[in-house]
């Protein structure tokens, strides 16, 4: 029994990831949250090859600071939108 091929598999059920739904939102933003999707399952993919030995380290590095990059990104977006939201709380009505 191959537990690499074991190990792959169950994570790969147990961390999936979901794709945005499209809510009268805006193109824009479904396109950078797709976007942002499929980098983070390019970077799980290469991971995953990289531990059972089908990806080379240059790959794997690559792919991870994509990925944090990406995910850095995102928190920056979403500091700026709680910021935003902090100061329309504090307007005078």
């Amino acid at each position: 029994m191959d537990i690499s091929a074991l190990v792959a598999q169950n994570y790969a059920a147990s961390k999936t990831a979901t794709a945005p739904e499209a809510s009268g939102g805006g193109a824009a933003f479904g396109a950078v949250a797709q976007d942002f999707l499929t980098t983070l399952q390019t970077g799980e993919a290469t991971a995953m090859q990289a531990m059972t030995g089908g990806a080379d380290p240059h790959a794997l590095v690559t792919a991870l600071t994509q990925t944090e990059l990406a995910v850095q990104t995102a928190v920056t977006v979403r500091d700026r939108v709680v910021e935003a939201y902090q100061e329309i709380l504090r307007m005078p009505v």
